[in-house]
C-alpha cells in the first residue's frame, strides 16, 4: 500500500501543466474497438485507469503500442468478447467497453463492475438502453450477456442523465441500422469529446452537449487520430489547492468552460480568478469566505468536486452548507477530515461545516478517488505532517499529483 507523506503550511505559486481527461480517455479508448483498425490517441493521462483499460483490449487481441505522448491501439485481429472478471472488478468505468464490443461483435460477457464506494451506481440503466436496440441481456450468477443478430436504432428514454448510460449508447448504436435517439442524455463535456471522436472516425452523431443526442448507424468506421480534452476535475483540484493554502498558480491547457462552477464558486470565496485563452489564475486571498455549494449533473457544480471543495470550505470563514444530489455515500472522507480538526456534521445529502483556522496534520485513509484527493488538500493546508494512506485510490485518477504539487511548492512525497 502506497502513502504520501505532506508537510503542511506551505503557499503553493507557480504553473501547472493539467493532463488529459481521464473520464473522456476511458470510453475513447472503449470506441477504438468500433473502427476494426488503427486508432491513435493523444493527450491520454498515464494513470491507474487507464492502464487498466489498455491492458484490457490487449487481452482481448488488440496491439497496444505507446510512444511518448501517443498511444496506437490496433484493433483489426480483436476476437475476444469477454472481459475478465478481474479487470472489471477493478474499475467502474470498465463497463463503457461493452457498448463497443456489442457494437463491433453483436455480443459481449461481462461482470459487474468494480470501483469506488460512493453509493449505489447501477448498470440499470445501461442495460436497459441495449435492450431497447435489441439486443438480449441476460443476467446470471454475476456475469451479463449480451447478444443479438442486429443492431437495430431506436428512441430511449433516459430515467437519470447517466454518463456511462450515455456513453454506452453511442457506442452500441453507431454501427445500428438506423437512428438512435437518446432522450435525458448527459450532457457532460466528456460525451461532446466521445462523439468528436466517434465522428472524427466517420459516425454520425449529433446532439452531444445537450439532452437530446442522435445517432445514425454507419455500415462501418475507419482509422483515426485524436487529442483527449483536458481534465476539467484536476483542473479544479489544483484551483483548490491554490485556494487553501493562498496560493498563487496559473494552470494551462484548460477549457475555462468546462470548470465554469467551480470558478464561480471560488470567486465566491474571495479567490481572484483571471482568464485566459486555454488558461487560468488564481489569487487566493488570505482567508476564505464561506459559500454553499450543490451538486448536480453537468451544467451544474460536479459531484467528483464535492469532497476536493468542501476542504477548502473546512478552513474558510463562517458556516458552508453542501449538498450531494448524486451519490449517497459520497460523505465518507468527512471522518477523516474530522481527525484533522474539521467541524463537520452530516446529516442525509447535507453536510454543514464550520470553518476552522487550521487543520492539525495527523494519519488518515483514503476512502475513494475524490475524497483521497480532498485529503491531500488538506493535508497540504494543516499544521504538520500528514500522512495519507492507500492512495491507490487518487493515483486511478491524479497523473503525477504529487510531482506536480511540488513543482508549485508543496512539500509531498510518495512512500
Amino acid at each position: 500500500m502506497s502513502s504520501y507523506i505532506i508537510e503542511g503550511g506551505k503557499r503553493l505559486e507557480g504553473e501547472v501543466n493539467i493532463s488529459g481527461s481521464k473520464n473522456a480517455s476511458l470510453p475513447i479508448i472503449a470506441a477504438s474497438i468500433l473502427n476494426n483498425n488503427v486508432t491513435k490517441l493523444y493527450n491520454v493521462p498515464n494513470i491507474h485507469d487507464t492502464q487498466i483499460t489498455l491492458e484490457i483490449l490487449k487481452i482481448l487481441g488488440c496491439k497496444i503500442g505507446k510512444k511518448s505522448d501517443k498511444i496506437v491501439i490496433d484493433s483489426r485481429n480483436m476476437k475476444k468478447t469477454e472481459i475478465p472478471e478481474d479487470l472489471m472488478r477493478q474499475m467502474r468505468s470498465s463497463v463503457v467497453l461493452a457498448g463497443a464490443i456489442i457494437g463491433r461483435f453483436k455480443e459481449a460477457k461481462i461482470s459487474y463492475p468494480g470501483g469506488c464506494d460512493i453509493g449505489a451506481r447501477p448498470i440499470d440503466l445501461h442495460l436497459k438502453g441495449f435492450r431497447k436496440l435489441g439486443i438480449e441481456v441476460e443476467e446470471e450468477s454475476g456475469f451479463i450477456k449480451c447478444k443479438c443478430e442486429k443492431i437495430i436504432g431506436n428512441t430511449i428514454h433516459l430515467d437519470f442523465p447517466s454518463v456511462g448510460a450515455t456513453e454506452n449508447i453511442m457506442l452500441a448504436s453507431a454501427l445500428a441500422e438506423g437512428e438512435t435517439i437518446i432522450n435525458n442524455a448527459a450532457m457532460e463535456p466528456e460525451i461532446e469529446d466521445l462523439q468528436n471522436m466517434l465522428n472524427r472516425m466517420g459516425a454520425k452523431i449529433t446532439g452531444a452537449g445537450t439532452n437530446i443526442i442522435k445517432i445514425v448507424g454507419v455500415k462501418s468506421l475507419k482509422e483515426v487520430s485524436y487529442t483527449v480534452m483536458p481534465d476539467r476535475i484536476e483542473a479544479g483540484t489544483f484551483l483548490c489547492a491554490g485556494a487553501i493554502t493562498e496560493g498563487k498558480i496559473k494552470l494551462n491547457n484548460v477549457n475555462v468552460e468546462h470548470i465554469a462552477p467551480v470558478i464561480n464558486k471560488l470567486e465566491e470565496c474571495g479567490c481572484k480568478i483571471e482568464i485566459l485563452k486555454n488558461s487560468v489564475k488564481l489569487e487566493a486571498p488570505k482567508k476564505l469566505k464561506n459559500v454553499d455549494i450543490k451538486t448536480m449533473p453537468y451544467p451544474g457544480f460536479p459531484t467528483d468536486m464535492q469532497s476536493v471543495f468542501a476542504t477548502v470550505l473546512t478552513v474558510s470563514k463562517g458556516t458552508s452548507i453542501v449538498v450531494e444530489n448524486i451519490f449517497e455515500n459520497r460523505y465518507k472522507y468527512t471522518n477523516e477530515l474530522k481527525r484533522m480538526g474539521a467541524k463537520i456534521t452530516v446529516e442525509g445529502k447535507t453536510a454543514v461545516i464550520k470553518g476552522v483556522k487550521r487543520l492539525n496534520g495527523t494519519k488518515v485513509t483514503s476512502t475513494d478517488l475524490r475524497g483521497g484527493a480532498a485529503l491531500v488538500l488538506a493535508g497540504l493546508q494543516a499544521k504538520g505532517k500528514t500522512t495519507v494512506n492507500n492512495i491507490e485510490y487518487i493515483l486511478r485518477g491524479y497523473e503525477n499529483l504529487d510531482k506536480k504539487l511540488s513543482m508549485i511548492g508543496a512539500k509531498i512525497k510518495q512512500i
